[in-house]
């Protein structure tokens, strides 16, 4: 970790381009998006496909802001995180502490549950009666993880930080400015060109960035050769290094998505601002090859949903009912 230091260091600079070269084009997508369809050139709304690519990239810049890395200003990056906030639906303040524990204990089968995707042992799913697994069959279903999550997660649960209780008032008083700011913008957008044309192009923005933006957390840490273990077993740099993912994505989606694929560097040192990560894989070429998983691999996770303790990976739950006829 004291090798990657040198680079956790921001360029203000670049920091400003990137947040420009992300807002601006959102916006104009967004606008034509709204041309389109008052014209009724339908067509035209093809127009937020891109823009949710660049609301998704927003949230990227969020997620730098909320570990203190895109300007390295404590006020300058909160600021940030939570204007963008307003318009991932996301309050920042709230998910940046759901983050933190995220990153803390990722890996850690003794900690799961905040801030990450519910993930069972093999032998913890066969302790549950019928209907708890046929529930958690439906949880870890595609259409309900990248369909109905996105909705359920940036539409109903961060309206309200449920679990944060005992965590002071910033996540509470986040999400309520969050909230607040939300209706006060869409109250005006709605003003200015109306309820439903507004709701006919941001909610579909803000629902396939969502899924894609859920596509990359789960291919992230939901690999075969991922790492979990327990008690005194778990390490932070093992956990980090092997637990977390290098997306080895095409170089237009990289950009798109803020590198976030280089995720196992980024668990080791979450300081590193996402432009700079190429870098660290430039100098230190062997980290490339830790956890790698190209696009078409990464199609093949989604049917990994168990984590087998005797075999040290995920499994299918095919994988874990033929291991249990045949131990």
């Amino acid at each position: 970790m004291k090798t990657l230091a040198k680079y956790r260091q921001p360029r203000v600079g670049r920091s400003v381009l990137e947040l420009l070269v992300t807002a601006v084009p959102f916006a104009g997508f967004w606008a034509i998006a709204y041309f389109s369809l008052a014209h009724s050139f339908w067509y035209g709304l093809i127009a937020i496909i891109p823009a949710a690519a660049f609301l998704l990239r927003l949230f990227m810049i969020q997620h730098d802001c909320g570990h203190g890395s895109f300007f390295a200003r404590r006020r300058l990056d909160d600021c940030t995180g939570r204007v963008i906030g307003v318009l991932t639906l996301t309050p920042y303040d709230y998910w940046r502490r759901a983050h933190a524990a995220h990153h803390a204990s990722a890996g850690n089968l003794d900690e799961r549950g905040v801030g990450d995707i519910t993930t069972l042992t093999v032998s913890e799913y066969r302790a549950l009666s019928p209907m708890k697994r046929l529930g958690y069959r439906l949880y870890r279903h595609p259409l309900v993880m990248f369909g109905l999550g996105p909705a359920w997660l940036f539409l109903l649960k961060q309206r309200v930080p449920v679990g944060m209780m005992n965590g002071g008032t910033l996540p509470w008083a986040s999400t309520m400015g969050t909230n607040a700011a939300i209706v006060v913008c869409a109250a005006l957008m709605a003003w200015a060109i109306g309820l439903l044309p507004f709701l006919l192009i941001h909610l579909p923005i803000v629902l396939l960035s969502g899924a894609a933006g859920i596509w990359l957390f789960y291919v992230q840490h939901q690999f075969e050769d991922t790492h979990w273990s327990a008690g005194e077993d778990w390490r932070f740099p093992q956990a980090a290094l092997h637990g977390a993912s290098h997306y080895d994505l095409p170089l237009v989606l990289r950009w798109v998505t803020g590198n976030i694929g280089i995720h196992h560097v980024h668990h080791l040192s979450s300081r590193i601002p996402y432009y700079r990560l190429p870098e660290v894989l430039r100098d230190h070429p062997q980290l490339a090859h830790i956890g790698r998983i190209t696009l078409w691999e990464s199609l093949q996770c989604v049917r990994l949903v168990l984590w087998d303790d005797s075999r040290q990976k995920l499994v299918s739950f095919q994988d874990a009912a033929g291991a249990a006829v045949h131990p």
